[in-house]
Protein backbone atom coordinates (compact mmCIF):
# COMPACT_ATOMS: atom_id res chain seq x y z
CA UNK A 1 0.00 0.00 0.00
CA UNK A 2 1.67 3.31 -0.90
CA UNK A 3 0.42 6.04 1.54
CA UNK A 4 -0.96 9.03 -0.23
CA UNK A 5 0.37 12.34 1.18
CA UNK A 6 -3.11 13.95 0.70
CA UNK A 7 -4.26 11.78 3.48
CA UNK A 8 -3.08 14.06 6.41
CA UNK A 9 -4.32 17.42 4.35
CA UNK A 10 -8.13 15.25 3.62
CA UNK A 11 -7.59 14.92 7.61
CA UNK A 12 -7.50 18.32 8.79
CA UNK A 13 -9.85 19.27 6.43
CA UNK A 14 -12.46 17.11 8.00
CA UNK A 15 -11.54 18.70 11.35
CA UNK A 16 -12.55 22.33 9.97
CA UNK A 17 -15.72 21.46 7.24
CA UNK A 18 -18.60 19.58 7.63
CA UNK A 19 -18.19 18.34 3.95
CA UNK A 20 -14.91 17.57 2.08
CA UNK A 21 -15.51 16.72 -1.44
CA UNK A 22 -12.12 14.36 -3.17
CA UNK A 23 -12.41 15.04 -6.71
CA UNK A 24 -10.27 13.10 -9.19
CA UNK A 25 -10.65 10.84 -12.27
CA UNK A 26 -12.26 7.06 -11.95
CA UNK A 27 -9.47 4.60 -10.53
CA UNK A 28 -7.44 7.25 -9.36
CA UNK A 29 -7.73 5.98 -5.30
CA UNK A 30 -10.18 7.99 -4.38
CA UNK A 31 -12.08 5.05 -2.68
CA UNK A 32 -8.79 3.61 -1.40
CA UNK A 33 -8.13 6.68 -0.02
CA UNK A 34 -11.61 7.50 1.65
CA UNK A 35 -10.93 4.07 3.18
CA UNK A 36 -7.82 4.48 4.71
CA UNK A 37 -8.99 7.30 6.49
CA UNK A 38 -12.47 5.50 7.28
CA UNK A 39 -10.19 2.34 9.35
CA UNK A 40 -9.04 5.33 11.42
CA UNK A 41 -12.56 7.35 12.30
CA UNK A 42 -14.06 6.49 15.38
CA UNK A 43 -17.64 6.13 15.23
CA UNK A 44 -17.12 3.37 12.61
CA UNK A 45 -18.07 5.63 8.98
CA UNK A 46 -21.28 5.39 6.97
CA UNK A 47 -19.74 4.33 3.35
CA UNK A 48 -22.50 4.48 0.24
CA UNK A 49 -21.66 4.18 -3.71
CA UNK A 50 -23.91 6.02 -5.57
CA UNK A 51 -23.32 3.19 -8.55
CA UNK A 52 -24.27 0.58 -6.43
CA UNK A 53 -28.86 -0.47 -6.82
CA UNK A 54 -28.47 -1.36 -2.85
CA UNK A 55 -26.73 2.01 -1.49
CA UNK A 56 -29.05 4.18 -4.01
CA UNK A 57 -32.32 2.64 -2.78
CA UNK A 58 -30.96 3.86 1.07
CA UNK A 59 -31.54 7.16 -0.53
CA UNK A 60 -35.10 7.06 -1.44
CA UNK A 61 -35.51 9.55 1.20
CA UNK A 62 -32.37 11.01 1.59
CA UNK A 63 -32.85 13.81 4.24
CA UNK A 64 -34.38 10.95 6.62
CA UNK A 65 -32.06 8.55 5.98
CA UNK A 66 -29.13 10.52 5.84
CA UNK A 67 -30.39 12.06 9.81
CA UNK A 68 -30.53 8.97 11.67
CA UNK A 69 -26.50 8.45 11.06
CA UNK A 70 -26.16 10.98 13.58
CA UNK A 71 -22.38 11.52 14.40
CA UNK A 72 -21.21 9.45 11.92
CA UNK A 73 -19.00 10.26 8.94
CA UNK A 74 -21.12 9.44 5.58
CA UNK A 75 -18.98 9.22 2.88
CA UNK A 76 -21.32 9.05 -0.30
CA UNK A 77 -19.04 7.70 -3.60
CA UNK A 78 -19.60 8.93 -6.99
CA UNK A 79 -21.45 12.08 -5.88
CA UNK A 80 -22.17 13.19 -9.52
CA UNK A 81 -24.50 10.87 -10.25
CA UNK A 82 -26.90 12.16 -7.93
CA UNK A 83 -26.69 16.12 -8.27
CA UNK A 84 -30.08 17.18 -6.46
CA UNK A 85 -28.44 15.52 -3.33
CA UNK A 86 -26.39 18.63 -2.50
CA UNK A 87 -29.73 20.90 -1.49
CA UNK A 88 -30.85 18.05 0.85
CA UNK A 89 -27.22 17.73 1.87
CA UNK A 90 -27.30 21.47 3.45
CA UNK A 91 -30.18 20.92 5.62
CA UNK A 92 -28.62 17.82 7.14
CA UNK A 93 -25.40 19.25 7.65
CA UNK A 94 -26.91 22.54 9.45
CA UNK A 95 -29.53 20.77 11.74
CA UNK A 96 -25.99 18.63 12.85
CA UNK A 97 -23.83 21.89 13.49
CA UNK A 98 -27.18 22.84 15.71
CA UNK A 99 -26.74 19.61 17.81
CA UNK A 100 -23.00 20.53 18.07
CA UNK A 101 -21.76 18.57 15.05
CA UNK A 102 -19.52 21.46 13.26
CA UNK A 103 -16.78 19.49 10.68
CA UNK A 104 -16.42 16.24 9.99
CA UNK A 105 -20.00 14.91 8.17
CA UNK A 106 -19.08 14.31 4.97
CA UNK A 107 -16.53 12.90 2.62
CA UNK A 108 -17.85 13.06 -0.88
CA UNK A 109 -15.93 11.07 -3.51
CA UNK A 110 -16.35 12.35 -7.40
CA UNK A 111 -15.40 11.45 -10.77
CA UNK A 112 -15.20 15.13 -12.23
CA UNK A 113 -13.89 18.65 -11.52
CA UNK A 114 -15.21 21.67 -9.24
CA UNK A 115 -16.16 23.53 -12.18
CA UNK A 116 -18.62 20.39 -13.18
CA UNK A 117 -20.23 20.29 -9.73
CA UNK A 118 -19.86 23.81 -8.83
CA UNK A 119 -23.53 24.80 -9.97
CA UNK A 120 -24.86 21.57 -8.27
CA UNK A 121 -22.89 22.23 -5.36
CA UNK A 122 -23.67 26.44 -4.77
CA UNK A 123 -25.94 25.75 -1.92
CA UNK A 124 -23.24 24.11 0.49
CA UNK A 125 -21.07 27.72 0.08
CA UNK A 126 -19.19 27.79 3.30
CA UNK A 127 -19.82 24.25 4.35
CA UNK A 128 -17.56 22.33 2.08
CA UNK A 129 -14.00 22.05 0.87
CA UNK A 130 -12.68 20.60 -2.11
CA UNK A 131 -9.05 18.68 -2.42
CA UNK A 132 -8.25 17.20 -5.74
CA UNK A 133 -6.33 14.14 -6.11
CA UNK A 134 -3.59 13.36 -8.84
CA UNK A 135 -2.48 10.28 -9.77
CA UNK A 136 0.76 8.92 -7.49
CA UNK A 137 3.62 11.32 -7.56
CA UNK A 138 7.32 11.25 -7.72
CA UNK A 139 7.13 12.08 -3.69
CA UNK A 140 5.20 9.20 -3.28
CA UNK A 141 7.53 6.58 -4.69
CA UNK A 142 11.43 4.89 -4.64
CA UNK A 143 13.60 8.27 -6.27
CA UNK A 144 14.54 5.24 -8.53
CA UNK A 145 10.84 4.30 -10.08
CA UNK A 146 10.43 7.85 -11.08
CA UNK A 147 11.19 6.71 -15.01
CA UNK A 148 8.51 3.50 -14.54
CA UNK A 149 6.04 6.34 -13.21
CA UNK A 150 6.73 8.45 -15.97
CA UNK A 151 6.02 5.84 -18.61
CA UNK A 152 3.17 4.21 -16.61
CA UNK A 153 1.62 7.17 -15.31
CA UNK A 154 0.35 7.92 -11.74
CA UNK A 155 -2.79 5.77 -12.01
CA UNK A 156 -2.16 2.98 -9.07
CA UNK A 157 -3.18 -0.08 -10.97
CA UNK A 158 -0.69 0.68 -13.83
CA UNK A 159 2.25 1.67 -11.61
CA UNK A 160 1.69 -1.54 -10.05
CA UNK A 161 1.39 -3.89 -13.07
CA UNK A 162 3.74 -7.02 -13.02
CA UNK A 163 5.32 -5.84 -16.31
CA UNK A 164 5.29 -2.65 -18.75
CA UNK A 165 2.69 -4.82 -21.47
CA UNK A 166 0.34 -5.58 -18.24
CA UNK A 167 0.17 -2.29 -17.08
CA UNK A 168 -0.15 -0.56 -20.78
CA UNK A 169 -3.20 -3.59 -21.02
CA UNK A 170 -4.94 -1.62 -18.02
CA UNK A 171 -4.79 1.57 -19.24
CA UNK A 172 -6.11 1.04 -22.83
CA UNK A 173 -9.13 -0.80 -21.28
CA UNK A 174 -9.11 2.59 -18.88
CA UNK A 175 -9.09 4.59 -22.07
CA UNK A 176 -11.97 2.44 -23.62
CA UNK A 177 -14.08 2.62 -20.59
CA UNK A 178 -14.09 5.80 -20.19
CA UNK A 179 -14.79 6.70 -23.63
CA UNK A 180 -17.76 4.07 -23.82
CA UNK A 181 -19.14 3.95 -20.15
CA UNK A 182 -18.02 7.54 -18.18
CA UNK A 183 -18.07 9.83 -20.26
CA UNK A 184 -21.84 9.78 -21.30
CA UNK A 185 -22.88 9.01 -18.18
CA UNK A 186 -20.93 12.57 -16.92
CA UNK A 187 -21.27 14.41 -19.86
CA UNK A 188 -22.91 15.36 -23.48
CA UNK A 189 -23.31 12.72 -25.83
CA UNK A 190 -20.52 12.69 -27.92
CA UNK A 191 -19.19 9.80 -30.35
CA UNK A 192 -16.69 7.78 -28.67
CA UNK A 193 -14.63 7.04 -32.01
CA UNK A 194 -14.63 11.28 -32.30
CA UNK A 195 -13.29 12.11 -28.64
CA UNK A 196 -10.81 9.10 -28.85
CA UNK A 197 -9.44 10.56 -31.58
CA UNK A 198 -9.05 14.11 -30.41
CA UNK A 199 -7.57 12.54 -26.98
CA UNK A 200 -4.69 10.94 -29.67
CA UNK A 201 -4.56 14.13 -31.12
CA UNK A 202 -3.58 15.94 -28.13
CA UNK A 203 -1.00 13.35 -27.04
CA UNK A 204 0.70 14.07 -30.43
CA UNK A 205 0.83 17.72 -29.75
CA UNK A 206 1.78 17.15 -26.05
CA UNK A 207 2.13 20.80 -24.51
CA UNK A 208 1.82 22.62 -27.67
CA UNK A 209 -0.17 26.23 -27.89
CA UNK A 210 -3.53 24.78 -28.94
CA UNK A 211 -4.64 25.05 -32.49
CA UNK A 212 -8.83 24.89 -32.62
CA UNK A 213 -9.46 25.59 -35.99
CA UNK A 214 -6.78 22.64 -37.06
CA UNK A 215 -8.41 20.23 -34.39
CA UNK A 216 -11.54 20.86 -35.50
CA UNK A 217 -10.16 20.21 -38.77
CA UNK A 218 -9.04 16.83 -38.62
CA UNK A 219 -12.16 16.01 -36.65
CA UNK A 220 -14.70 17.47 -39.04
CA UNK A 221 -16.06 19.67 -36.66
CA UNK A 222 -16.89 23.43 -35.61
CA UNK A 223 -14.73 25.01 -33.94
CA UNK A 224 -16.84 25.41 -30.96
CA UNK A 225 -17.93 22.03 -31.05
CA UNK A 226 -13.68 21.07 -30.28
CA UNK A 227 -13.70 23.41 -27.56
CA UNK A 228 -16.83 22.15 -25.85
CA UNK A 229 -15.31 18.68 -26.50
CA UNK A 230 -11.74 19.19 -24.58
CA UNK A 231 -13.58 21.81 -21.98
CA UNK A 232 -15.32 18.44 -21.08
CA UNK A 233 -12.05 16.41 -20.89
CA UNK A 234 -10.40 19.29 -18.67
CA UNK A 235 -13.58 19.07 -16.67
CA UNK A 236 -13.09 14.96 -16.18
CA UNK A 237 -9.73 16.04 -15.00
CA UNK A 238 -7.86 14.07 -17.97
CA UNK A 239 -6.33 17.09 -19.33
CA UNK A 240 -4.62 20.59 -18.07
CA UNK A 241 -4.95 23.90 -20.06
CA UNK A 242 -2.41 26.00 -18.95
CA UNK A 243 -3.15 29.75 -19.88
CA UNK A 244 -0.16 32.16 -20.76
CA UNK A 245 1.00 35.05 -18.20
CA UNK A 246 -0.94 37.90 -18.70
CA UNK A 247 0.81 40.66 -16.50
CA UNK A 248 0.84 44.04 -17.82
CA UNK A 249 4.62 44.48 -19.65
CA UNK A 250 5.15 46.32 -23.09
CA UNK A 251 5.79 43.45 -24.79
CA UNK A 252 3.71 41.15 -27.59
CA UNK A 253 2.54 37.91 -25.20
CA UNK A 254 0.93 34.94 -27.17
CA UNK A 255 -2.90 34.04 -26.27
CA UNK A 256 -3.46 30.53 -27.78
CA UNK A 257 -3.05 28.53 -23.85
CA UNK A 258 -0.93 25.27 -23.97
CA UNK A 259 -2.73 21.40 -23.85
CA UNK A 260 -1.48 18.68 -21.76
CA UNK A 261 -2.80 15.15 -21.52
CA UNK A 262 -2.21 15.32 -17.77
CA UNK A 263 -1.06 11.49 -16.92
CA UNK A 264 1.73 10.79 -18.94
CA UNK A 265 1.38 6.96 -19.02
CA UNK A 266 -2.39 7.83 -20.98
CA UNK A 267 -0.79 9.50 -23.42
CA UNK A 268 1.85 7.20 -24.09
CA UNK A 269 -0.79 4.67 -24.15
CA UNK A 270 -2.93 6.74 -26.90
CA UNK A 271 0.30 7.17 -29.02
CA UNK A 272 0.88 3.17 -28.10
CA UNK A 273 4.29 3.43 -26.83
CA UNK A 274 4.40 0.48 -24.11
CA UNK A 275 8.14 0.72 -23.05
CA UNK A 276 10.45 3.79 -21.93
CA UNK A 277 12.76 3.02 -25.42
CA UNK A 278 9.64 3.26 -27.26
CA UNK A 279 8.79 6.88 -25.69
CA UNK A 280 12.53 7.49 -25.94
CA UNK A 281 12.66 6.88 -29.45
CA UNK A 282 9.42 8.72 -30.09
CA UNK A 283 9.02 13.03 -31.25
CA UNK A 284 6.40 13.22 -27.69
CA UNK A 285 9.69 12.05 -25.45
CA UNK A 286 10.46 15.84 -24.11
CA UNK A 287 7.18 17.02 -23.96
CA UNK A 288 5.67 13.74 -22.82
CA UNK A 289 8.65 14.58 -19.72
CA UNK A 290 7.49 18.14 -19.66
CA UNK A 291 3.78 17.20 -19.22
CA UNK A 292 4.75 14.62 -16.13
CA UNK A 293 6.96 16.85 -14.56
CA UNK A 294 4.19 20.08 -15.02
CA UNK A 295 1.38 17.52 -13.17
CA UNK A 296 3.63 16.83 -10.17
CA UNK A 297 4.95 20.47 -9.73
CA UNK A 298 1.89 22.10 -9.77
CA UNK A 299 0.16 18.90 -7.64
CA UNK A 300 2.00 20.79 -4.54
CA UNK A 301 0.71 24.35 -5.17
CA UNK A 302 -1.35 25.60 -2.40
CA UNK A 303 -4.78 27.39 -2.42
CA UNK A 304 -4.67 30.77 -3.85
CA UNK A 305 -1.37 30.26 -6.52
CA UNK A 306 -1.72 30.52 -9.62
CA UNK A 307 0.05 28.80 -12.92
CA UNK A 308 0.95 30.09 -16.12
CA UNK A 309 3.27 29.65 -19.26
CA UNK A 310 5.23 32.72 -20.15
CA UNK A 311 5.90 33.41 -24.12
CA UNK A 312 6.48 36.63 -26.01
CA UNK A 313 6.06 37.12 -29.82
CA UNK A 314 10.19 37.65 -29.34
CA UNK A 315 11.10 34.35 -28.49
CA UNK A 316 11.14 34.83 -24.74
CA UNK A 317 9.61 31.90 -23.12
CA UNK A 318 9.05 30.42 -19.59
CA UNK A 319 7.72 26.70 -19.19
CA UNK A 320 6.16 27.68 -16.03
CA UNK A 321 5.69 30.88 -13.98
CA UNK A 322 4.26 29.89 -10.62
CA UNK A 323 2.96 32.68 -8.81
CA UNK A 324 1.32 33.83 -5.36
CA UNK A 325 0.28 36.92 -4.30
CA UNK A 326 3.04 40.03 -5.40
CA UNK A 327 5.80 38.06 -3.12
CA UNK A 328 6.25 34.78 -5.19
CA UNK A 329 6.81 35.08 -8.52
CA UNK A 330 8.93 31.23 -9.74
CA UNK A 331 9.95 30.67 -13.50
CA UNK A 332 10.65 27.37 -14.25
CA UNK A 333 12.00 25.93 -17.00
CA UNK A 334 11.75 22.06 -17.89
CA UNK A 335 14.25 19.77 -19.52
CA UNK A 336 14.23 16.09 -20.13
CA UNK A 337 18.13 16.46 -20.18
CA UNK A 338 20.58 15.52 -17.56
CA UNK A 339 22.86 17.80 -18.50
CA UNK A 340 20.36 20.57 -18.73
CA UNK A 341 20.73 24.62 -19.86
CA UNK A 342 18.24 27.41 -20.84
CA UNK A 343 18.31 29.73 -23.69
CA UNK A 344 18.57 33.14 -23.91
CA UNK A 345 14.30 33.02 -23.76
CA UNK A 346 14.57 31.61 -20.42
CA UNK A 347 16.85 34.92 -18.93
CA UNK A 348 14.97 37.53 -20.93
CA UNK A 349 11.67 36.38 -19.79
CA UNK A 350 12.56 36.17 -15.72
CA UNK A 351 13.74 39.56 -16.59
CA UNK A 352 10.69 40.15 -17.94
CA UNK A 353 7.87 39.24 -15.25
CA UNK A 354 10.91 39.89 -12.19
CA UNK A 355 10.88 36.00 -11.19
CA UNK A 356 12.30 35.61 -8.13
CA UNK A 357 13.45 32.83 -7.97
CA UNK A 358 14.20 30.70 -11.18
CA UNK A 359 14.92 26.81 -11.48
CA UNK A 360 15.38 23.87 -14.05
CA UNK A 361 13.87 20.89 -13.36
CA UNK A 362 15.24 17.41 -14.63
CA UNK A 363 15.39 13.91 -14.37
CA UNK A 364 19.08 13.89 -12.52
CA UNK A 365 19.62 13.33 -8.85
CA UNK A 366 22.19 16.01 -7.87
CA UNK A 367 21.20 20.04 -7.36
CA UNK A 368 23.82 22.64 -8.31
CA UNK A 369 23.66 26.32 -9.35
CA UNK A 370 24.29 27.71 -12.93
CA UNK A 371 24.49 31.10 -14.16
CA UNK A 372 22.50 34.29 -13.57
CA UNK A 373 20.80 33.08 -10.59
CA UNK A 374 19.57 29.52 -11.69
CA UNK A 375 19.33 26.70 -9.54
CA UNK A 376 19.07 22.89 -11.50
CA UNK A 377 17.38 20.77 -9.52
CA UNK A 378 15.94 16.88 -9.32
CA UNK A 379 11.85 17.07 -10.13
CA UNK A 380 10.91 15.88 -6.51
CA UNK A 381 13.60 18.04 -4.77
CA UNK A 382 11.76 21.21 -7.04
CA UNK A 383 8.33 20.04 -4.96
CA UNK A 384 9.73 20.11 -1.86
CA UNK A 385 11.06 23.56 -2.30
CA UNK A 386 7.60 24.60 -3.24
CA UNK A 387 5.98 23.13 -0.67
CA UNK A 388 8.46 24.93 1.60
CA UNK A 389 8.27 27.95 -0.07
CA UNK A 390 5.03 28.67 -0.64
CA UNK A 391 2.97 27.40 2.27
Amino acid sequence: MIKRRAQTELRRLLEQFPAVAILGPRQIGKTTLAQEIAARTKPSPVYLDLENPIDLAKLDDPGQYLQTQTDRLIILDEIQRIPGLFQVLRGVIDRRRLAGQQAGQFLMLGSASRDLLKQSSESLAGRIAYKELTGLTVSEIKRTDQEILWLRGGFPDSVLARDDRASMRWRMNFISTYLERDVPQLGPRIPAVTLRRLWTMLANSQGEQINLSKLAGGLGVSVPTVTRYIELLEDLLLVRTLRPWAGNIKKRLVKAPKVYIRDSGIAHALLHLTTRDDVLGHPVAGASWEGFALENILSVMPEGATSWFYRTAAGAEIDLVIEQGSRQRVAIEIKRSLAPSVSKGFHVGCEDITATRRYIVYPGTEQYPVSNGVTVMPLVDMMTELREMLD
